[in-house]
């Protein structure tokens, strides 16, 4: 239907009535109602991808340039090129390279963000949560939940590079952020480690244990190996067309998400597999573990490799082709869109 013309007039008076307003911090809802109340969700966020192979000097090259302990955590932002300025990846999610050097500690620290670790590249590196330390090996998926005291050290010979994930955007769009500093840069142990996977991570629980809804997981590892023979277990049946073979990670206790603000996912498709086309309202990040293929997210297509990270804003059609086979990471906002009630999907 053609919008009808507005006459002059009315248009003018219009126009001095809102400017009247807005000297009152007014403002007429009917002007910006379909913005703020869309058909379809209509994300600001842009399709991009990071090649690891281009991008992976220029991290080592930060290690040249400042000190772990300067830095507190040496980063670089995986910008949304659409978001630019704001270090978010999707309109509530971060991401990071994170880089920390043999002899190397990034300094014990806590605060109310929520932080997921992808391990990439390099061996000899750990996280310690709350008095235990894990070995960071490839493809392991480390979390250190909201307000647990956590560091990074490297005890090997070589730089290891992990992706971060956090809930950076929800947190500052709650302005619910808080820090606070560690008295020693490294954590004393009061754990052995695989203490937490020991008591929680093999589907059984400390007899006295209880624990909330809403509660982060106490297993704050997820090792590749594990998570890769579950993935080649199921993959011996027929494969779910949209996804190939998928499968989210859990707290152990609750079968909740590890983290209630954010979602993870392993995902294997076999050589030749064309996935359907689908989309979900969860603006979701990838990673490459193994393997190499090609994704469409909307009009935009990219090949990708081992080590490349991608993002599909939300509402965005994704469809994935593997030229190998092919494992992928993700993750997303999906556990708060479902508390609330918002998430949805549309399999085509």
């Amino acid at each position: 239907m053609q919008a009808q013309a507005i006459p002059k007039d009315v248009s003018e008076q219009r126009r001095q009535y809102y400017e009247a307003i807005s000297h009152h911090n007014l403002t007429p809802l009917w002007e910006v109602l379909g913005a703020l109340v869309p058909r379809t969700p209509t994300s600001p966020a842009a399709p991009a991808l990071w090649r690891y192979a281009e991008i992976r000097e220029q991290v080592l090259e930060a290690g040249r340039l400042i000190s772990a302990a300067e830095a507190e955590r040496r980063v670089l932002i995986l910008e949304n090129p659409a978001l630019r300025g704001q270090s978010s990846i999707t309109q509530s999610l971060y991401a990071g390279l994170q880089l920390i050097l043999p002899g190397e500690v990034a300094p014990a620290h806590r605060h109310t963000q929520s932080a997921l670790r992808m391990v990439l590249d390099g061996e000899g590196a750990y996280t310690a949560v709350d008095g235990e330390r894990t070995t960071m090996r490839r493809g392991d998926f480390i979390i250190t939940p909201s307000w647990t005291w956590h560091d990074h050290g490297n005890l090997g010979d070589e730089p290891v590079i992990w992706l971060d994930g956090l809930d950076i955007p929800t947190v500052r769009f709650l302005d619910a952020g808080f820090a606070e500093h560690g008295e020693r840069a490294s954590q004393a142990a009061v754990r052995p480690e695989g203490d937490a996977l020991a008591r929680y991570g093999n589907n059984m629980l400390p007899v006295d244990y209880h624990q909330a809804s809403w509660e982060p997981t106490k297993v704050f590892v997820y090792p590749y190996a594990k998570t890769r023979e579950s993935l080649l277990g199921i993959a011996r049946g027929a494969a779910d067309a949209h996804f190939g073979h998928k499968l989210r990670f859990v707290n152990p206790a609750t079968g909740a998400s590890p983290m209630p603000t954010i979602g993870a996912f392993a995902q294997r498709l076999e050589a030749g597999f064309v996935t359907r086309p689908y989309r979900s309202t969860d603006g979701t990040v990838y990673v490459c573990l193994e393997g190499e293929g090609v994704v469409e997210i909307g009009e935009a297509q990219y090949d990708f490799t081992e080590n490349d990270v991608f993002v599909v804003p939300s509402w965005k059609t994704m469809r994935l082709r593997a030229r190998q086979d092919t494992t992928l990471f993700s993750y997303s906002d999906r556990p708060i869109q479902q508390a609330l009630g918002l998430w949805r999907e549309d399999r085509i």
